[in-house]
Formats: C-alpha cells, sequence, structure tokens
C-alpha cells in the first residue's frame, strides 16, 4: 500500500526534549511514576464545539499524541501507554472506525522515524481479530525497527480492552493446562499476569483520563489495579505537555499505600 510522504519534522509538534532544560519540571526522579496510561477522550466532542465533524477531533489529536511523548519523556517516565482504540469502539459508526484503523494505520508509518529518533520503543496491546492486517503490519515494522530503543516504551492499545486481556490470559492458561504444561488448580496471580500481553511491563502507577468524564473505561483493568487516578477537565485535542506535568505534580504528592497503613 502506498503512502503519501510527509516530513515528521514539519508537523505541529515541539522537538523533544526541550532546548531550554528550566521549562522541564525538576521532579523527583525517585517520584516519578514508571508506568502511565493516558485515557484520550474528547475528540469528538472537541470537534462538536467547533462545528467540525467527528474525524477532525481525531486528526487534531495527532500532534498531542506526540506531545504527551515527550511530556513523558522530559520528565523520566519509563513506560507510557496510550488507550488508541477499545474493544468497544467496533460499535461507532462504520465511517468512523474506518477512519480510525486508516489513521492508526498511517500515523504509524509517518511518525515511526520520529519516535525511533526519540528512543521510543513501540509496543502494541491488543487483539489481532478484526484489527485491520495493514495496522497490525504497520505495528509489528514499527516495533522491529525500535526494538532496542530504551528511552521509553510506549504502548498503542488498539482493538484493546481490559477484560477481553484477562480472558486472552485465561485461554493461553486453559491451552497451557490441556497440554500438560501446567496444572489446573495451581493458577495463581503470578501466572495471570505472565500471560497478559506485555507481561514484561510494570503495573500502572497513574492513569489520566482527558474530557472531564470519572471512568476507566475497561483500560488496563488488571494493570491499574492499584493505579491512582487523575480526571483533568481538558478535552484530548487541548491537552498537552504542562497538562501531563500537572497530572505528574499530583501523583508524586499522593500518599500510596496499597492497602496498608502508612506509620
Amino acid at each position: 500500500m502506498a503512502f503519501e510522504h510527509v516530513d515528521y519534522k514539519s508537523l505541529d509538534v515541539p522537538a523533544a526534549p526541550f532546548s531550554d532544560p528550566s521549562i522541564i519540571p525538576d521532579f523527583p526522579k525517585d517520584k516519578v511514576p514508571r508506568h502511565v496510561g493516558v485515557i484520550m477522550d474528547g475528540n469528538g466532542r472537541w470537534a462538536k464545539q467547533r462545528g467540525l465533524i467527528r474525524t477532525d477531533g481525531h486528526q487534531a489529536a495527532e500532534p498531542v499524541v506526540f506531545d504527551t511523548i515527550a511530556a513523558a519523556i522530559e520528565c523520566g517516565v519509563r513506560y507510557l501507554s496510550l488507550y488508541t482504540f477499545s474493544t468497544e469502539n467496533w460499535k461507532r459508526s462504520p465511517q468512523e472506525v474506518r477512519f480510525l484503523m486508516g489513521f492508526s494505520r498511517d500515523i504509524i508509518h509517518r511518525r515511526v522515524a520520529q519516535m525511533d529518533e526519540w528512543g521510543v520503543r513501540v509496543r502494541w496491546a491488543g487483539r489481532r481479530p478484526r484489527l485491520w492486517k495493514s495496522v497490525i503490519d504497520e505495528l509489528e515494522m514499527a516495533m522491529e525497527r525500535t526494538k532496542n530503543n530504551k528511552v521509553i516504551d510506549v504502548v498503542f492499545c488498539i482493538n484493546y480492552g481490559g477484560r477481553a486481556e484477562i480472558a486472552d490470559a485465561c485461554a493461553d492458561i486453559a491451552r497451557e493446562v490441556r497440554a500438560g504444561k501446567i496444572k489446573g488448580d495451581r493458577v495463581t496471580e503470578k501466572m495471570i499476569a505472565e500471560h497478559l500481553y506485555n507481561p514484561d511491563i510494570p503495573d500502572c502507577d497513574l492513569v489520566i483520563r482527558t474530557s472531564g468524564e470519572q471512568r476507566t473505561s475497561n483500560f488496563l483493568a488488571w494493570q491499574a489495579a492499584y493505579a491512582e487516578y487523575d480526571f483533568v477537565p481538558e478535552l484530548f485535542p487541548d491537552y498537552g505537555r504542562e497538562a501531563f506535568w500537572r497530572s505528574i505534580d499530583h501523583y508524586i504528592h499522593r500518599d500510596r499505600r496499597f492497602g496498608g497503613v502508612k506509620k
């Protein structure tokens, strides 16, 4: 499939990192969350408020995605999971689904050089069935190209659902039980965690949801069991570095006890 050549450097996104380090907040390194998840919500409402069609909101979100990645790099986040297309999003109109599939594929194709330059390791979480083969192909090529990068792992959650991930992990375990590799009465939390889509990635420390909505929408149901949540008012196309850093600041001032009592 042929793609229109786009020079990513001409797109509306700042370079990473900033040339002036004084702009970047000086967060204590041991307090910055290792793994942040972002529910990128509000593209459709952003477009509606401006008399535009929903797909215009998705297009406006592209530079914000990469501004968010840059913000995470600059403050020391090691893993960033982006809720891009959920298993429930197939319920949207066929026109919007087609746009989102093609747009996701094209963004990965256009931006892989930029992500590679930034030291991003591209990852994917989601189900193969129903997902366009062209999207999977672009993801796999990007993952192969960036597999040795170590600045940040960015997980694009495409055709992803938290419950689906747990169900798929249980199905994998059942297959291993049938094959005699493990005993069915010895299933543990550790075993389930080892069968998730990306078992090497640590649990999520902070989940951010844009648009003011206060629900998790089936995102990282297992990994975010003890995550802190920050529900921010900005619609995603109005989001960016400063808002991301504000959420990090909120996080580092939280008292995390994990079910225990802090003395």
